[in-house]
This record gives structure tokens, C-alpha cells and sequence, in this order.
């Protein structure tokens, strides 16, 4: 009963000690430092959710729990080996994952932050709309045409981020868009048929292109090599890309390391319209095409 009294006699002092006194001298900044830490674990943790990184932090985890538990007991010989890993093994650990470090920092510089913002003007941004409505329903004309006809296709609409390593792997083009265009391309007995067409600036810049294939875990079994290489350039890129099965027909688009299935013609323009001209897009469009006219 004694020390169940000095315990309670002890509780003020230990809230004194160990709440009061450390919340006596916080100040402003340390609370942005709290908030700021508490995104970066937030923004690495959405990372590598999906991702082998997932499982590698895991394993470094567990090593690091190990390390801690043989250096409170003393067993030297784990505890010198395990040291000696992670000296050494995180040049190893950035060799292996150097894909998924590279996607990381491309998604971090696609932050408007970095990108900046840039004026405006109204007439600049009605032309882009109006190319934006153009594209969008030729494209979804054509990607319902050929799903009726279960013709295999695979459409990289550029964004904010470049694609030109992408493109080079391709024929180039840079032609209209027009539906005709694009079902032909994606013909059956086409030369450029397999790969995947590329637009950039309202047009169909390249044909016949090699993109990366995705690497995530738990994918759905029934995604072809089409689908997992539309997931693939969204985890390095902000591009949106609209993918046709030539199984069954069914119209799907990938963006932000997801893919969306089973799409109708008049939510596919929707989304299409609304992705290609949200704020940031556009910016980083005409801030390209001001720049282009400069060198020109």
C-alpha cells in the first residue's frame, strides 16, 4: 500500500519533469519542425507502401531491432557483423533500388513548388482548353472504336514531366491527333501496333514506343504486359495513360502508380479533360511552349 502511495505522490513531478518543463520551451518553430518531419515520414511511407522498398525497410527494421538486442546482451559477434552491414551495405541497398530512389525524386520535382508558378493569360489558357477538348475526344473516339473491335492499345498522354527518353525508343511523328490516326496505328497488322503511342503538346509525338514495366506486387493477374507497362511510366512520371485490352475490350486509365478499369466514353473525356487541364498542366504547358518560342 506504501508504494502505491509514493507512486501517486509521484505523478505530479514526473508530469513536471517530463510534460511541463519540455513544453515550457517549445517554440513556433519547433512545432513547423514536427509538422514537416511528420509529412516527410508520411510521403515515404505512401512511397513504399506498394513497393519492394516496402519490404526492404521492413528488413532493415528487423536488422536494426537485432543490432539494438545484441548490444544490450553483448554478443559481440552479431552485433560486429550487423554494424559492419550497415556501414557498408547502404551503397548496396542504393545500387539495387536505384529505380525506385529515381521514381521517388521525379515525383518530388514534379511538386508545383518546384515547377513555380507562372501568370496567365485568359486567352493563352482558352486555345490550350479548346486543343484539350480536341484531343480528348478524338482520342476517346477512337479507344471506344477499337475496344468494340477488342484492338489492343496503349495512349501516353504527357503531362508536366518530359517523356523524351520514352519517345526515343519510338518512330517519331509529330502529327495531328485524329482518331483516324490513332486506330490505324493501333491496327492489328500494324508495324507499330504493340508499342505505345506517345502525345506532347497536342500531338502524337512518337509510335511504336518501349515503356517501363511496372513492378508492384498484388497486381491483378489478369493485367497484360499493356496494363503493367501503363503503371509502370505513371510511377515515374504524372503522365495519364489509357489502355485498351485486347482480350476483352475493356477501356482502362493508369495514373499515380494506380490503374482504373472499365471505363464508358463519356467518363473517360471527363477525367481525360479534367487531368490535361488541371492547374499545374497547364502551367507547365505554356511555360514549355514560351520557352520552346525563345530558342526558336
Amino acid at each position: 500500500m506504501i508504494k502505491i502511495k509514493e507512486i501517486f505522490a509521484s505523478i505530479p513531478d514526473v508530469i513536471r519533469t517530463y510534460v511541463m518543463e519540455p513544453l515550457s520551451q517549445f517554440k513556433f518553430i519547433d512545432f513547423i519542425d514536427i509538422i514537416i518531419l511528420a509529412l516527410l515520414f508520411f510521403f515515404v511511407y505512401r512511397f513504399i507502401r506498394n513497393r519492394r522498398a516496402g519490404k526492404l525497410a521492413l528488413g532493415l527494421a528487423l536488422l536494426l531491432l537485432i543490432m539494438i538486442l545484441a548490444s544490450l546482451f553483448d554478443m559481440k559477434a552479431m552485433g560486429f557483423i550487423l554494424q559492419n552491414f550497415y556501414q557498408v551495405g547502404i551503397i548496396a541497398i542504393l545500387i539495387v533500388f536505384q529505380p525506385e530512389l529515381r521514381a521517388a525524386l521525379e515525383k518530388v520535382g514534379n511538386t508545383s513548388i518546384i515547377t513555380g508558378i507562372k501568370n496567365i493569360t485568359s486567352g493563352d489558357r482558352r486555345q490550350y482548353i479548346s486543343q484539350v477538348d480536341h484531343a480528348a475526344t478524338s482520342i476517346c473516339n477512337a479507344v471506344f472504336e477499337m475496344s468494340s473491335q477488342k484492338v489492343g492499345a496503349l495512349i501516353v498522354i504527357e503531362r508536366t514531366t518530359k517523356l523524351g527518353e520514352y519517345i526515343d525508343t519510338g518512330i517519331k511523328l509529330n502529327a495531328q491527333i485524329s482518331s483516324d490516326l490513332i486506330k490505324n496505328i493501333f491496327f492489328k497488322n500494324a508495324p507499330l501496333h504493340d508499342g505505345a503511342v506517345i502525345i506532347s503538346n497536342m500531338q502524337i509525338c512518337a509510335a511504336g514506343c518501349f515503356l517501363r514495366i511496372s513492378e508492384q506486387e498484388g497486381l491483378d493477374s489478369e493485367l497484360g504486359t499493356r496494363h503493367r507497362a501503363a503503371i509502370g511510366i505513371t510511377e515515374v512520371s504524372d503522365a495519364v495513360v489509357v489502355v485498351v485490352s485486347e482480350e476483352n475490350g475493356k477501356v482502362s486509365l493508369a495514373r499515380d502508380s494506380k490503374i482504373f478499369r472499365g471505363y464508358t466514353k463519356e467518363r473517360l473525356k471527363k477525367e481525360l479533360f479534367g487531368l490535361m487541364t488541371s492547374k499545374n498542366t497547364i502551367k507547365g504547358k505554356l511555360k514549355a511552349e514560351k520557352e520552346e518560342k525563345q530558342y526558336e
